[in-house]
Order: structure tokens, then C-alpha cells, then sequence
């Protein structure tokens, strides 16, 4: 029996290759594999010498040679196969163990698109497809935890043409991966802004969630290879394991804190929604004016800031029930105070990288640039110009609405939302229950401003605004019935400015 071991990165090689020698099994290696195994007193057979050519063009051919992929493909129960290899005298390779270059880290480095291009494998990846594509002969093996089970196994005599064909769908998935991070990789570099008519989009498995969105769903949480932060990488500092829930909750209030990155922010999150928005002059005042918005709505929310939380902010979170607390840091003061709520699970994000979003439907997917643009220009349709504190409170009103869900509107004054109205099937359905909800908590919306994340169809939303005393309005345009809307803020005195951008979040 024969083996091909040739790895770049060393892990468990020494007993994979020990343990093979005492099954009875030839070892062949390549050049720098070889010499770290001989060097641990393992015999094993140089490929060069197997082939009879050298490792030529500084190591970039060194297996790809009849003598091993006639090895490797080699099917025993085809009769021109065992001829073909009788008359050529190859002999048959049962076991392959191979691991690739490392393309995923040095591409973070600073290399030349020439250094770069060194760092992608040709010969390990043939060596691992052609032998998964011959699993019912041959084992392949690409993961290091997969030696222990295996060895086990061979020893036993117990190793299935069922476990050779799990294994050989693991070796697809890893080349599949390495492709994928190369392609999306030049795709980078060199600003390719078309789509590409084929795309594979490598991820990489983080960790098995107790379920997906419900408990009879199964979920995972996966990483991007490029995005050194986010979410789904977090340090989770303490409490109870994330949920795919807390995952999406967690991310898009952390994405609304990137709105503010000159002020302090808090953010409060439910299902997915901004339940309440606020500055504040320190993260206590922040959370504390946030909260105000909808206090049941806050119960079981997510809760992040864009700043520092200290003691006296941890004392006030404890002082709820919270699902989820984000942020940047926390004094070690704030953490014992937060590790007093043992499930409340305290998350430190390191940043945010925009990228793309990709959503499932149906045969296929939509994929989109993520919505990172504000506004395209803003321009007032009124004959009253804002002052420029309903300015102020205008852009910090759209930042917020940007990130509800459709249809959306936000009422805000003095940088806090009052009210958030999301997700109705009427725009003036989603004002109607902001402006029920801001009275049954007492807040006062004389002076407010508006923001509608898309354009109003009806002036029936202005109209309403007026009565209940808002004083501006901020919106995309676009409807056919514009100078209605804008002649409604006219009646009203209302402030109007335009974004010429909508921000549809479905």
C-alpha cells in the first residue's frame, strides 16, 4: 500500500505519517514535507525520485507526472486500467493527505500581484481532486481532524466506501473554497465592477446555532474570508450562546451605530428593527433617552453603542432585561457589573466592513451592494427653508429610518426618535401607529421632524404629520403625485427636503 503526503501546513503530519508506516503503508512526499518528515525519523520516498524529473520552476511542478495521477486514478476493477499500469509499471497510491498553499492569509498581506499569484496551488489541488474523484479506491484527506477517525477506522479494518465518499465530498468543498477566495480575490484587486456570469462565493463554518430563526430550523453562522470584523466575528465576552436571532438583531444595530461616527449613539433593536435612537452626551444619557422611545418595546432588545460603556451605563442595562448588549469596549468596572446577568450576552465588535448582501429566494439568489449612501443631494421643496437645528434633527431622523424595515417612518426631536413606524403596507399606516404609539408614552411631537424612507404616494401622510405639529419632513421624492405632497408642506408651513435616495429594506 502507498500514500501521498505532501502539506504545507504541518499539523498532526508526524502522526498521521507514523501511524501509517506501522499499517504497513509506503510513504511518498514532496520536497518540503519530505525533509520534515525524514528529519522526524519517518522513511518516506521522495516524489522526484518516484518520477524521475526533479522539482523543476522553483517548485511550482512537482507531482503533476503520469507516474502519480496514474496512481492515484487508477480503477482496480477496470481491466485496461490494471494493463495500462502493468505495462507502465506505475503503482497504485491508496491514500492521499494534501493541504494548500496559504493563498487566504497571504492575501491579506501587502504583495505584489506577481508575489501574490506564487501563493495559489495547482498541484495540490489536482492531487486532491483526482483522488476524491476515485473515492471508491482511494482515501483523500484535507482536514486534519479527520486523521484521528480515520487511523481508527483503518485499523480496524472498518473504513467504508461510505466514509471514503464523505471524505471525498469534503476534498470538493475545500478546493471549492480555495477557487472561490482566489476568484473573488482578483475580483478585488483588479476593481472588476461586472458581475461574473459564474459566481462561487467561499464561506467558512463558524459554528453550528442551537436552530435558525425557529426551533425546527436548523442554523448555522459562517465567515467571510474577506472581513477581518463584524458581527460574526465578535468576541462574546460572557452570557448565554448566540442565536441566529441575536446574530441578525446584533448586526443591524450595530450597522445603525456606523450612521453617528462623530457623536455618541445608542441603539435598540427589535426583530430586526430600531426601536429606539438616541444621542447623548455619554452612553448612560444615550441609552436612557433611547429607551424612552418604546420601553416595552426595549424589553428583550439588543443594545449597542458606538462608544465605550462605562460602570454607570452597565448599571442601568442590568436594571432590564436585555438580550444583547454591543459595543466597542467596556470598562473592566462595566463588565463585572454586566457579569452579575449571566445570560445577558456582552459582545465587544471591532468594526463593520461593508461588503455585499446576498439573499435566498426561490431557484436563486438576489445579490446587492450593501446600502452604504445616504442621500444623493438634499434639496428643499418648500417654500420654508429648515432652520438649521431641523436640519440637524432631518439627517439624524433619515440615518435611523434608512434602517427600517419598509414601509418606514421615524418622528424624532432633540436627536432621539419619539416613534418608529416599520414594516406596515401603507406608509400612512406605518405614521398612524408611530404617532398612536409616541401618545401612549407621552412624548411630545409638536416641534418633530418626519423622515420616510421612500416617497409619500398621498399628501394624507402630511397632512397628518401637521396636525400633530411636526414641523419638517424629509423624503426621497419620486411619486407622480409630488407636487401635491410638496404643496401640502406648503399649506401646513411644514420644512421639506428631498434625498433623491430611497432606502426600500425588505
Amino acid at each position: 500500500m502507498r500514500a501521498l503526503v505532501s502539506v504545507y501546513k504541518k499539523e498532526g503530519i508526524e502522526e498521521l505519517a507514523r501511524a501509517l508506516r506501522e499499517l504497513g503503508y509506503e510513504l511518498l512526499s514532496t520536497g518540503g514535507t519530505a525533509k520534515f518528515l525524514k528529519e522526524k525519523g519517518i522513511e518516506v520516498e521522495e516524489v522526484s525520485n518516484l518520477t524521475g524529473y526533479p522539482e523543476i520552476l522553483g517548485g511550482r511542478v512537482k507531482t503533476l507526472h503520469p507516474a502519480i495521477h496514474g496512481g492515484i486514478l487508477y480503477r482496480d476493477w477496470v481491466e485496461s486500467d490494471r494493463e495500462d499500469l502493468r505495462s507502465l509499471e506505475i503503482i497504485p497510491i491508496d491514500l492521499v493527505a494534501v493541504n494548500l498553499y496559504p493563498f487566504e492569509e497571504m492575501m491579506k498581506e501587502n504583495l505584489s500581484m506577481k508575489e501574490l499569484m506564487e501563493f495559489i496551488d495547482i498541484g495540490g489541488p489536482t492531487l486532491i481532486r483526482a483522488a476524491a474523484k476515485n473515492y471508491f479506491r482511494v482515501v483523500v484527506l484535507v482536514d486534519p481532524q479527520d486523521y484521528g477517525w480515520v487511523l481508527e477506522k483503518m485499523r480496524e479494518g472498518s473504513l467504508s466506501e461510505e466514509d471514503r465518499a464523505y471524505l471525498a465530498w469534503k476534498a470538493f468543498s475545500h478546493t471549492a473554497y480555495y477557487d472561490g477566495v482566489i476568484s473573488n480575490a482578483l475580483k478585488n484587486m483588479l476593481d472588476i465592477e461586472e458581475p461574473a456570469k459564474e459566481l462561487s462565493i467561499p464561506m467558512k463554518l463558524g459554528k453550528e446555532l442551537r436552530y435558525g430563526e425557529n426551533p425546527h430550523q436548523k442554523g448555522f453562522l459562517y465567515h467571510s474570508p474577506f472581513e477581518d470584523v463584524g458581527v460574526s466575528k465578535t468576541q462574546v465576552l460572557q452570557g448565554k450562546e448566540m442565536s441566529f436571532n441575536n446574530y441578525l438583531d446584533a448586526d443591524s444595530a450595530a450597522k445603525l451605530t456606523l450612521e453617528f461616527p462623530n457623536d455618541g449613539v445608542c441603539v435598540i433593536v427589535k426583530h430586526n428593527n430600531p426601536c429606539g435612537v438616541a444621542l447623548g452626551n455619554d452612553t448612560r444619557e444615550a441609552f436612557l433617552r433611547a429607551k424612552e422611545t418604546d420601553p416595552e418595546a426595549a424589553f428583550g432588545g439588543i443594545v449597542a453603542f458606538n462608544d465605550t460603556v462605562d460602570e454607570r451605563t452597565a448599571m442601568e442595562l442590568t436594571s432590564m432585561f436585555l438580550e444583547v448588549v454591543i459595543a466597542p469596549d467596556y470598562t473592566p468596572e462595566a463588565l463585572e457589573v454586566l457579569s452579575k446577568k449571566k445570560n445577558l450576552r456582552v459582545l465587544r465588535v471591532l468594526g463593520i466592513q461593508r461588503s455585499f448582501e446576498v439573499k435566498k429566494l426561490s431557484g436563486g439568489f438576489l445579490i446587492q451592494d450593501e446600502d452604504s449612501e445616504l442621500f444623493r443631494e438634499l434639496k428643499v421643496v418648500s417654500r420654508r427653508e429648515p432652520t438649521p437645528e431641523e436640519m440637524e434633527e432631518l439627517l439624524f431622523a433619515w440615518k435611523v429610518c434608512k434602517h427600517a424595515k419598509s414601509n418606514a417612518v421615524v418622528i424624532s426631536k432633540d436627536r432621539r426618535t419619539l416613534a418608529v413606524g416599520t414594516g406596515q403596507v401603507s406608509r400612512v399606516d406605518s405614521l398612524r401607529c408611530a404617532i398612536e404609539k409616541a401618545k401612549r408614552y407621552g412624548l411630545d411631537l409638536k416641534g418633530a421632524v418626519l423622515a420616510s424612507e421612500a416617497f409619500f404616494p398621498f399628501r394624507d401622510s402630511i397632512d397628518m404629520a401637521a396636525r400633530e405639529g411636526i414641523s419638517a419632513v424629509i423624503h426621497p421624492a419620486g411619486s407622480i403625485r409630488d407636487s401635491e405632497v410638496f404643496q401640502a408642506a406648503d399649506e401646513h408651513g411644514i420644512a421639506m427636503v428631498i434625498t433623491g435616495m430611497r432606502h426600500f429594506k425588505h
